[in-house]
């Protein structure tokens, strides 16, 4: 797999961080994944504008500009064969020595890793658990998507595969939260409900697309704090990821829902598809 890391392509195998990078002694990293379309990455601007605000909170200055890395996905899909690709971007704090005595981070180690898409067919079922694993709170007002992903692994121990069941977090006050790799959306009485970013959860970017495309659709929608009790009364329920897109789900425990047959998850898979051949 050949990636990109500080202004060279390499092979995976190539690739070193030091282990007095902050992102490896402290977790001080960030990362956005996403994928390609016909060769442009969706949503770009919408990641590149999240891991800057984490970036500029932890003074953690960034040495390349966003249309740079733009360049280097599209090359990095031309040099694994021209197809579209699965992507993260990645950036640790750098090299800042054994303890906190750093005030910035000049020289972060910033890597745009690339890998083939899951052969996963759109409106592919999942079902879903409840997590024992609790969702820990963010360090932060707002969640970013870190390097501090121990409760995510954590979490997924739980689960024996990924592949086709997905595990539901509920944060310490008892609230639905978010799924392991996923933001959680349900419908009840053709109204749409997802848990509010005061859980704790991810402002995820395909999250917020869908809250978009549910308004223009002229739904009502509700972010609040919702008891597990309250999703399974809902007649849908569907989860977002920016790789596999809307993933219907069909049982969550005992509970069955309505999965790819649920008419507000296809309207709006069906809208979302449609803004990828706008975009």
């Amino acid at each position: 797999m050949i990636c990109w890391m500080n202004g060279e392509y390499v092979e995976s195998t190539e690739l070193s961080v030091s282990p007095i990078d902050h992102g490896y002694l402290y977790g001080l990293g960030f990362f956005e994944t996403f994928r390609t379309y016909s060769d442009k990455p969706f949503l770009w601007e919408e990641h590149c504008a999240r891991i800057q605000r984490a970036l500029e909170e932890y003074r953690i200055t960034m040495p390349y500009t966003f249309e740079k890395l733009r360049d280097v996905i599209i090359e990095l899909n031309k040099r694994n064969g021209q197809t579209d690709g699965y992507f993260r971007l990645n950036i640790s704090a750098g090299e800042g020595g054994i303890g906190l005595g750093n005030t910035h981070y000049p020289n972060p180690n910033v890597i745009i890793f690339r890998k083939e898409l899951p052969s996963v067919l759109r409106g592919q079922e999942k079902n879903a658990v409840w997590l024992n694993t609790v969702r820990n709170s963010p360090e932060q007002e707002i969640r970013y998507k870190s390097h501090h992903y121990a409760n995510n692994v954590r979490a997924r121990l739980e689960l024996p595969s990924l592949k086709n069941l997905e595990g539901f977090f509920i944060n310490s006050e008892g609230y639905v939260a978010e799924g392991i790799t996923s933001n959680i959306f349900w419908v009840i009485a053709n109204e749409l409900y997802t848990p509010a970013l005061s859980t704790g959860i991810l402002p995820g970017i395909t999250r917020q697309h869908v809250l978009n495309l549910a308004n223009e659709a002229g739904l009502d929608i509700h972010e609040g704090k919702y008891t597990p009790q309250d999703l399974e009364y809902a007649d849908e329920c569907f989860i977002t990821t920016s790789i596999q897109e809307l993933i219907p789900i069909r049982g969550l425990g005992e509970k069955c829902y309505l999965g790819n047959e649920g008419v507000i998850y296809r309207n709006l898979h069906k809208m979302y598809i449609a803004s990828i051949e706008k975009e």
